[in-house]
């Protein structure tokens, strides 16, 4: 039965721990089925396995009789269950032979899809499990109880970056294994333990003797064979020379004597020039970067005077370049060929940054020594916010991989570099006859270069540009797109250049100021010059309508909405369904339905979960109309706290420069400052309830009040201290998310605090209903954004708030 004396800081000490070792273990299953897939494919996996929580609530609803007097031993269980099946749960889903690209004509790939959603969900549910126990056991310690596990998720937020800052992956989910260990043998050292210290400490040593002792093999990862490395890996010769891991990701540089790289996207096919010795730098698998083997012989690198990405060097003299994406160094080895007067590189990464100034740097020449290059590890919006040089060329050149690109992997990942917002930045610092030089991989039909160029119309209009036609070039080779935007209109001497550049390579124009129709679609012929057209459409005055008909989404993209790649329409489902007969789905936009299908299983995974439970309740008759309060109260809650999170993680990346560090601050500021506001819960329970208010609707109101402010002045706060250095922008987001988290980590033990009281039979329903919640929530607010934007987002999060506060209506109206 459940206690009612206050949790030790031992077993506050554990619970923390399992928390700790639970967040860290989602945020390290991202990273690793990343690798072996893509970010959506992992998040879709990730997203149903988090439903262990919503299961932990039926469970511990179908139990509760059983349990009463087991809550110790079965928190202890739980524990040491999270510990090893952390770990042999993973091996297992290692083994299925899993392919997402298989699954509409293969309906064997759904049953192994759905036993690795089984697998993955048995570490959360015995988390989830230990923290519902806990509110069980000290049921009116819910406040303290629930700050532990904030706080401890916080922490292990935080920590599984810097974590992965020194280890590997794979041995970074050894140590998950200890932690969780350490968790369950704590538990067995409090006042009212039940279990055996001698059988805690033997799990902590059989746990530790798993860790360190099972094999690499068990947890090696597989790559899907569609990843650049993997087909890589299918020549006759490919080696990995090297792999260097970090929390943006792992980088594995391969070496081909037999069969040399030939990394040249878009050559011409008229070139001459010989392509050097290449290695190629593998970004989690896919995107090959070429790392070139120079020795300070410009002749060496012509064939890059060969790309559409040399158009812009064809147009200026000596210009100061700004690379974003340095990489393995080709673009800044263009700038050299061309007689660059100084280059600034950008690159996000600093182990790919680390590894061409320190194991490569011979290699390639020592390109990133030069006193005419400067290295900058930053990302290029924080970089260009934060310098006041201006630049005759900046040139962004494929800086994802064509695989993910045409495949649609990549179309719910946010990217601040091609909105409107970033290319009115560039625009700003420019030298009056500066460029921005964009390319990107061709697709057929168009859509990136469409929508590139769509974005860049409204950046000039924006930026005071009366007429943005005049300002625009667009070229293509047979498998690259160029996008030329000039700060001031092209004249008729850089148009014939542009010409003469463009009939020496056999690379077709598609649009400049002035073009003519016969002059298209000469070189590399397509069945209609699609381009050109979209282009001519796009500076139109029918240019809102033919956006709107257009088969793919090409609007232009904004900081509120930086869904660049999202190309989906739901009028291209049919062709995407005639398409599965012809083999090639792959091709397309799968991002999108990959989380639309995620969405809907969670939705109906959790019905199930939640209307489960009442059949053990049927016969509790005094809850009975408290259970419709109950659950929207809880239910918003979830989705509510899930939206915001989503919502500001998302905000964040462009502050903070990459989403490993969004993830990482805005988790850990939330559930920390949201911890020590559960904790201060009670005293502002009796503080209100002294003045005759009631709690929770006045916490509920306090959190959508504050966070109306958040929506209207968040971002303006957040562009004015995008120059900061990025140590100083860290404690800024936490200062910044502290007081909203705060508030947000009331209502929670507030509501539950109260059903402990009034229904104590419906709290584990309650905390199911909750978790199930808050995974419909990760998911829908990713969906709401791409359609919405993160404002309206924040804006519904609110409302649910709202919703929350006042749905208790006349009933369970008592204080705590």
């Amino acid at each position: 039965m459940a206690t009612t004396d206050r949790p030790g800081r031992l077993f506050l000490l554990s619970l923390s721990l399992i928390s700790a070792a639970a967040l860290s273990y989602e945020i390290l299953l991202m990273r690793l089925l990343s690798i072996v897939q893509w970010h959506h494919f992992a998040y879709m996996i990730i997203s149903l396995a988090l439903l262990g929580y919503g299961a932990s609530g039926t469970f511990l609803t179908l139990a509760a009789r059983w349990l009463a007097d087991r809550l110790a031993t079965a928190y202890f269980i739980n524990a040491a269950g999270f510990a090893f099946t952390s770990l042999g749960c993973f091996v297992l889903a290692q083994r299925q032979p899993f392919n997402p690209f298989e699954m509409l004509w293969d309906t064997t790939q759904w049953l192994h899809l759905l036993a690795i959603y089984l697998l993955l969900a048995v570490p959360f549910f015995c988390a989830a499990n230990c923290v519902g126990l806990s509110f069980r056991r000290f049921d009116r310690q819910v406040h303290r109880v629930y700050a532990a596990d904030l706080i401890g998720a916080g922490t292990g937020a935080v920590g599984i970056v810097f974590v992965l800052s020194t280890l590997s992956p794979e041995q970074s989910l050894r140590l998950i294994v200890v932690l969780g260990s350490i968790a369950a043998g704590l538990s067995a050292f409090t006042a009212s333990a039940h279990v055996s210290r001698w059988a805690a400490a033997g799990v902590v040593i059989l746990a530790c003797a798993l860790a360190f002792g099972a094999p690499a093999s068990w947890t090696r990862l597989h790559l899907s064979p569609y990843k650049g490395l993997s087909q890589a890996q299918a020549v006759l010769g490919t080696r990995v020379l090297s792999e260097h891991n970090g929390p943006m990701g792992r980088l594995s540089v391969a070496a081909n004597d037999s069969i040399p790289f030939r990394i040249a996207p878009g050559i011409s096919l008229s070139s001459r020039s010989e392509i050097p010795p290449q290695l190629a730098v593998f970004g989690d698998g896919d995107g090959a970067s070429a790392i070139n083997r120079f020795d300070g012989d410009m002749a060496d690198a012509a064939y890059l005077a060969e790309l559409s990405s040399a158009l812009p060097y064809y147009l200026s003299e000596r210009p100061r370049v700004l690379v974003v994406g340095a990489g393995g160094g080709s673009d800044v080895l263009q700038a050299l060929y061309f007689n660059a007067r100084h280059i600034d590189a950008v690159e996000i990464n600093p182990q790919m940054a680390e590894l061409m100034q320190r194991d490569y740097a011979d290699y390639s020449g020592g390109l990133f020594r030069r006193d005419d290059v400067t290295l900058h590890i930053d990302d290029a919006r924080h970089y260009i916010a934060g310098t006041t040089q201006r630049y005759d060329l900046m040139q962004l050149a494929l800086v994802d991989s064509f695989a993910a690109s045409s495949a649609g992997v990549q179309a719910l990942n946010e990217t601040y570099l091609y909105t409107v917002e970033a290319l009115r930045e560039y625009l700003v610092h420019l030298t009056p006859q500066g460029m921005v030089a964009i390319t990107r991989w061709m697709t057929l039909p168009p859509r990136d270069s469409l929508k590139l160029f769509a974005t860049a119309l409204d950046a000039l209009a924006q930026s005071g540009v009366a007429e943005p036609a005049q300002h625009l070039a667009l070229v293509r080779s047979w498998k690259t797109v160029t996008l030329l935007i000039s700060k001031t209109p092209l004249s008729a001497e850089r148009i014939a250049k542009l010409r003469e550049f463009c009939r020496a390579r056999s690379f077709d124009v598609a649009y400049f100021p002035g073009i003519v129709e016969n002059e298209v679609n000469t070189y590399n012929v397509l069945d209609a010059p699609h381009y050109y057209q979209g282009a001519m459409a796009l500076i139109s005055e029918h240019r809102a309508q033919f956006i709107d008909r257009y088969k793919f989404n090409i609007t232009p993209p904004t900081d509120d909405k930086p869904y660049f790649f999202h190309f989906f329409k739901w009028s291209a489902l049919q062709d995407l369904l005639t398409l599965r007969q012809q083999g090639g789905l792959p091709m397309l936009e799968w991002g999108y339905l990959i989380v639309l299908a995620t969405l809907t299983q969670a939705v109906a995974a959790s019905v199930l979960l939640i209307l489960l439970p009442l059949w053990s309740l049927r016969g509790a008759a005094s809850s009975r109309g408290q259970r419709p309060r109950v659950a929207i109260y809880f239910a918003a809650l979830g989705l509510a706290y899930l939206f915001i999170e989503i919502a500001f993680i998302q905000k964040f990346v462009l502050f903070l420069g990459h989403p490993v560090y969004s993830v990482a601050a805005t988790i850990c500021a939330f559930l920390i400052f949201s911890g020590l506001g559960s904790a201060a819960s009670a005293g502002f329970s009796a503080l209100v309830s002294a003045k005759g208010r009631d709690p929770i609707r006045t916490a509920c109101i306090a959190v959508a009040a504050v966070l109306s402010i958040y929506v209207a002045a968040l971002s303006p706060i957040l562009n004015l201290l995008l120059w900061l250095p990025d140590a100083v922008k860290f404690v800024a987001a936490l200062a910044l998310i502290a007081p909203l988290a705060f508030c947000m980590g009331m209502p929670f033990p507030l509501g539950l605090g109260r059903v402990t009281v009034h229904a104590p039979q419906l709290m584990p329903w309650a905390w199911g209903i909750n978790g199930c919640a808050s995974v419909i929530s990760a998911v829908l607010a990713v969906l709401l954004a791409v359609h919405l934007g993160f404002t309206a987002v924040g804006i519904i999060a609110g409302l649910l708030y709202l919703l929350a506060g006042f749905s208790w209506g006349s009933g369970l109206r008592l204080t705590n």
